[in-house]
């Protein structure tokens, strides 16, 4: 098992900022700690090479954002006030989902501790998402690899409308979201299926949608590689999420997931998106549901 991780994926932020950036390193420790992990299976990625982030985002909107010259209002609307070090934090991020991608060609399962921004398009940044991990991944493994077809599951409460701005006219990847119907962004964009769920959706209601969801992607659409966004704001107690999974619920969301790759011997690659839970101790337990199931399963 494979696990992304650097030190400046916890990048300093205001006090109070909503952002819960202190989960990377906690989830780093809880990892070692539980021996979920050991130090043999952490890596430090390297930055990602520009010509890969130009096959999915503008050279535009690229050269704006490493020369720190976005709008303030642009920057808002990404989440962050922009620096060189918030800049060399996301291109590490970037390199570590290529990065675990070209580590599973063969099979298996790979993490990355952060990642999963897919609220970035192709020109512009939005919620806490300045370039798109998962798309650059992909895209990568269609023009450098043998892989051929790419399914991308994004369960994050929230809709990855970046992802599907950006692969809306590719037949070789197929984009999968299922979010609360009203939860950010207001204004969805179209991925090859979508699924919006009510608020207050529970464990029993979520899993079996679940079930039913990827039956229909795999009865259309043959994939070679799966990328799974396994926000845990879906969890009832984030602050930004609207749905109601327990914690055990969240866990057998991940284990349907990492199952079906398994039972289908597809490489996976799992990115942890997004958790806004008042106790950061929720949102770390989730996420490391994800690593210990991994180990199980995979």
């Amino acid at each position: 098992m494979s696990i992304a991780f650097h030190d400046t994926y916890v990048h300093p932020l205001p006090e109070n900022h909503k952002f819960p950036m202190d989960k990377y390193e906690l989830l780093h420790m809880q990892l070692l700690y539980e021996g979920i992990a050991d130090k043999g299976d952490f890596f430090q990625p390297s930055l990602i090479e520009t010509k890969d982030v130009y096959k999915i985002h503008t050279k535009e909107y690229i050269e704006k954002l490493f020369d720190l010259k976005l709008t303030p209002r642009e920057q808002r609307v990404s989440g962050f006030q922009h620096t060189l070090e918030l800049i060399e934090r996301e291109r590490r991020i970037m390199g570590g989902t290529k990065e675990c991608a070209s580590s599973v060609l063969n099979g298996g399962i790979a993490l990355n501790i952060a990642g999963g921004t897919h609220h970035a398009y192709t020109n512009r940044a939005e919620g806490f998402c300045l370039l798109n991990d998962q798309a650059i991944a992909a895209q990568w493994l269609l023009d450098e690899t043998h892989i051929d077809s790419v399914l991308i599951v994004d369960l994050d409460v929230h809709q990855g409308n970046g992802t599907a701005e950006i692969f809306a006219n590719n037949d070789r990847v197929y984009t999968f979201s299922m979010h609360g119907k009203g939860n950010y962004p207001l204004k969805k964009e179209l991925s090859d299926l979508d699924i919006s769920l009510e608020d207050g959706t529970d464990d029993k209601q979520y899993l079996q949608v679940l079930e039913n969801s990827l039956d229909q992607i795999v009865s259309e659409f043959t994939p070679e590689f799966i990328f799974f966004q396994c926000g845990v704001d879906v969890l009832a107690t984030d602050k930004l999420g609207r749905l109601s999974l327990s914690r055990n619920g969240c866990k057998e969301r991940d284990r349907i997931v990492l199952g079906r790759a398994k039972e289908l011997n597809l490489p996976i690659v799992c990115t942890m998106g997004g958790g806004y839970s008042e106790k950061i101790k929720d949102i770390v337990e989730a996420h490391a549901n994800t690593f210990r199931l991994a180990k199980e399963i995979f």
